[in-house]
């Protein structure tokens, strides 16, 4: 499990804490060692740009991005390769799938204005693991889409640096980056790597 900075409402997990979509064991487990509720608000995600406000546990619908201003509800989204982005305001929180597809829709943005538009304004960001530029391998079909982003893998080959386009979308931002590339690194669920079904969590509650 990684937890940022000090009093920051916020989790990623790891390969080692289990398959938290999947697993009511390991969700629980990792509940516990955080001392949050073991019901968190989740959501069936498709890539996409809708955000949802959560005001219970439980599923959310369709979306990739979910937010809540209540105490002690935790809210979170599932990866294995895509990125989780945790958003704090002074009195709520929100968490954003991304991967290329949720970047290129402006999914991490979408959230901060929904909550900024409903009077809780972010002040702070933390990007959790997913696959870097490194490993990133894609075709001029995505790289397009990111023209200030492009690099190359280690191998040569056509990259999009995903973390840089999604701090560029949270302009203005106190912005934490998490470092982890999840399919070079085994301590990671990796859906690019092994075609795993498993996922760990991007996590955040108001603390």
């Amino acid at each position: 499990m990684i937890r940022p900075p000090v009093g920051a409402g916020a989790a990623f997990s790891e390969a080692g804490d289990g398959d938290v979509r999947n697993d009511p064991t390991a969700r629980g487990g990792l509940s516990r060692r955080l001392g949050i509720a073991t019901e968190w608000a989740t959501l069936r995600q498709v890539h996409g740009a809708h955000v949802v406000e959560a005001v219970g546990p439980g599923p959310q619908g369709e979306a990739d991005a979910i937010w809540t201003t209540r105490n002690g509800l935790p809210v979170g989204v599932f990866t294995a390769d895509c990125f989780g982005v945790v958003l704090h305001a002074d009195d709520a929180v929100g968490v954003a799938h991304a991967g290329w597809r949720g970047a290129r829709s402006g999914v991490v943005s979408r959230l901060a204005a929904v909550m900024s538009e409903a009077g809780h304004a972010p002040r702070r960001a933390m990007v959790g693991p997913g696959i870097r530029a490194c490993c990133f391998e894609v075709g001029l079909e995505v790289a397009e889409h990111f023209p200030g982003a492009q690099t190359t893998t280690t191998w040569g080959t056509l990259s999009v640096d995903l973390p840089a386009v999604i701090v560029t979308q949270l302009g203005g931002l106190d912005v934490d980056v998490i470092e982890g590339c999840t399919r070079h690194e085994d301590r990671f669920f990796s859906h690019r790597r092994d075609g795993t079904r498993q996922r760990q969590t991007a996590l955040g509650w108001i603390p």
